[in-house]
């Protein structure tokens, strides 16, 4: 009996060669490491080393977050993966009123180049790779990060990381917006042009598609709206006089791995051969790297349930595998909790350890791409290559990924698929372990990691003293020359640096800038 894919496309219960009649593996894999880069973006692969182990952490004081940065370091994480709070990725401030309530719930609360410096206190910036998962003030956190590199006496050119800086993907599916497109695109393209000149070996851009999946996206429906919007940033590089090679190689992407096994193989190995294709043929790039996507990686957290919490660890491991062989170039497993609040110091170990047996204990890592050639993976690659492509068509008949944004088109396409969900898995169609099959007639009691309410009154005593020792008229004149710059077309990223190292603050940099760009109000907020 046939069944549907997540994409809606169907799974055969047998296949056998005749999927690939007429099919040629030279054009559609390629070699490891080399057009259309199928078979992942590295000859070797992880035969050569592991991917990037990171765990996403951040919760309550930057002095909290620290302690478990230190601890999962100490467990052997390759990378440390920053989760700011509500006020923080919208660019207010703790002792804003819009805060009031949301300071440090989910993430770290970050208002200053002081929050900064305890966040990385006593951790060396020249030898971990830092992702901050921050969209609309990206610029903000990442000079807020190389002045506290500075401070450690690492030169910008030793720095290695990442910035999420995906705004368009905010207006589909996630909401932390501040600007309106025009000048959240203007922004990101001033932060590939000074990464370019200041911190060469930055990743300037995550283009997400994980927020998409959350919000109900399917496989096919993530990776076409996240190429979309990859393909809008490109053009707006372009458009403001830089070369596709100067700053295409340091582009990468965020992806869901959900516990659909195969399909999640198939859609990392698709969306690679498309975005080569669009880079080579599209945009002319020349340099290969310009062609590779290279990708991170989160375990599906729409998918855990707090209903027996203790089965998201199965759950996870399926993901994480997934997403191993899809050829992810890093990875964070969720931990079993997250869905019933912060995790545990236990809980975020056990997650890592997750991905240190997947990589240390069983044999995935001895060959590359152990799944090229079978026939269901070949054929899902190639129906979810097709779908996605039809998608991106649609897309671009609309005028582009913020044209079709405006017009609400993939807002619609993920909601109309997260409502199929809800009602296959309310019907018991879709099975949910837990929730709606094998369930319990009584949960087990679970003491979750609660953050203190307390934080918020802190964090407003900093930034009083902040304020009060701090020359105000050097910090008001820095402010005004970033205005400047932001009215015109001088990169905003210098002057906001200088600002910040006056002891400006997150919501005052943003404010200055809200003053000149507004800020964004989507169609149906009307």
């Amino acid at each position: 009996m046939t069944r549907d894919s997540e994409s809606g496309l169907p799974i055969e219960p047998v296949y056998g060669p005749e999927v690939l009649a007429g099919w040629d593996p030279v054009v559609a894999l390629g070699e490891p490491g080399g057009y259309p880069f199928t078979r992942g973006v590295y000859r070797s692969m992880y035969t050569g080393r592991p991917w990037t182990m990171r765990q996403y952490a951040g919760f309550g004081t930057a002095a909290e977050s620290n302690a478990r940065y230190r601890q999962l370091i100490a467990n052997g994480t390759m990378g440390l993966s920053v989760a700011f709070d509500l006020p923080t990725q919208m660019g207010h401030d703790s002792d804003a009123p819009l805060a009031h309530g949301e300071v440090g719930k989910v993430g770290v609360a970050v208002d200053s180049v002081e929050d900064m410096r305890v966040l990385f206190g006593g951790i060396p910036l020249d030898q971990v790779s830092t992702s901050m998962t921050i969209n609309a003030p990206a610029a903000i956190l990442l000079l807020l990060y190389q002045l506290v590199a500075e401070e450690q006496g690492i030169p910008a050119g030793a720095l290695t990381g990442t910035i999420q800086n995906d705004v368009l993907k905010e207006y589909i599916a996630r909401g932390t917006y501040i600007f309106p497109p025009k000048p959240s695109l203007r922004l990101i393209a001033d932060i590939f042009a000074y990464c370019r000149a200041e911190i060469p070996k930055w990743n300037t851009i995550s283009i997400s598609g994980y927020h998409m999946a959350e919000a109900g996206a399917s496989p096919a429906q993530e990776i076409a709206f996240t190429l979309a919007d990859g393909i809008e940033y490109v053009r707006t590089a372009i458009a403001a006089g830089m070369d596709v090679d100067d700053f295409a190689p340091r582009l990468s992407f965020f992806f869901v791995a959900r516990t659909t096994f195969l399909e999640e193989v198939a859609k990392f190995r698709a969306a690679r051969r498309i975005w080569a294709r669009v880079m080579r043929e599209e945009f002319g790039a020349k340099n290969p790297k310009s062609w590779m996507l290279r990708f991170h990686t989160q375990t599906a957290g729409v998918q855990l349930t707090a209903q027996q919490p203790e089965v998201n660890l199965v759950r996870v491991a399926v993901q994480g595998l997934a997403a191993v062989m899809g050829g992810t170039q890093s990875l964070h497993t969720n931990s079993f909790d997250e869905a019933i609040a912060l995790p545990t110091d236990k809980s975020a170990r056990l997650a890592l350890r997750t991905q240190q047996v997947l990589a240390y204990e069983t044999d995935v890592t001895a060959t590359v791409d152990p799944f090229a050639g079978s026939y269901v993976v070949e054929k899902l690659t190639d129906d979810v290559e097709k779908a996605t492509v039809d998608l991106m068509a649609r897309v671009e008949e609309l005028g582009g990924a913020v044209a079709a944004i405006e017009k609400g088109f993939q807002k619609q396409e993920i909601e109309r698929n997260a409502y199929r969900i809800a009602l296959e898995t309310d019907a018991g169609e879709r099975v949910v372990v837990g929730v709606n099959r094998f369930k319990l007639d009584e949960e087990e009691p679970y003491e979750p990691l609660r953050v203190d309410p307390a934080i918020e009154a802190q964090q407003a005593q900093r930034l009083a003293a902040l304020r009060a020792d701090r020359d105000q008229q050097a910090v008001d004149a820095a402010l005004a020359t970033l205005q400047k710059a932001a009215q015109g077309t001088d990169n905003v990223l210098y002057p906001m640096k200088e600002a910040l190292r006056l002891r400006a603050t997150v919501g005052e940099v943003c404010n200055a800038l809200r003053e000149v760009w507004g800020t964004y109000v989507p169609a149906d907020a009307f």
